[in-house]
């Protein structure tokens, strides 16, 4: 292979290699006014989309719904059952760590224990009666 040929070569693969791997080759794009763009991109802010991704779903017919809940709300929600899975966690550390204690716990020891699980139950139930 002359020097010529070399150099070709590698202007080819370096071609190549700066051509994006996308999954989607094909591109479309549109213009649209100013007031149509504020309306997409609100759309998408509430359904926490980029403006691409909700006009595409659009586009494709899908049926997006909208969230019941604002943003602060939802970023609530998931900081209280972050907070009750901690509990929950905690007490599953001393039940593993103390299974010899817990077998003989005195009746009202169980009796409490029983009563802050139920508590659990009923609090995990509310938030579940949230996003329902």
């Amino acid at each position: 292979m002359s020097e010529h040929d070399n150099n070709l070569a590698s202007d080819l693969s370096v071609g190549e290699n700066q051509k994006p791997n996308r999954k989607e080759p094909k591109q479309i794009s549109f213009r649209v006014s100013e007031s149509e763009y504020e309306k997409l991109r609100s759309s998408a802010e509430t359904l926490n989309m980029s403006v691409p991704n909700y006009v595409k779903k659009k586009a494709h017919g899908s049926r997006l719904v909208t969230p019941k809940f604002d943003k602060e709300t939802r970023q609530s929600i998931a900081k209280d059952l972050s907070n009750l899975g901690g509990n929950v966690n905690q007490i599953a550390k001393w039940f593993n760590q103390n299974s010899e204690k817990a077998i003989n716990l005195p009746e009202q020891k169980y009796h409490d224990l029983n009563e802050q699980f139920d508590d659990i139950k009923k609090e995990l139930h509310n938030i579940w009666q949230q996003l329902n």
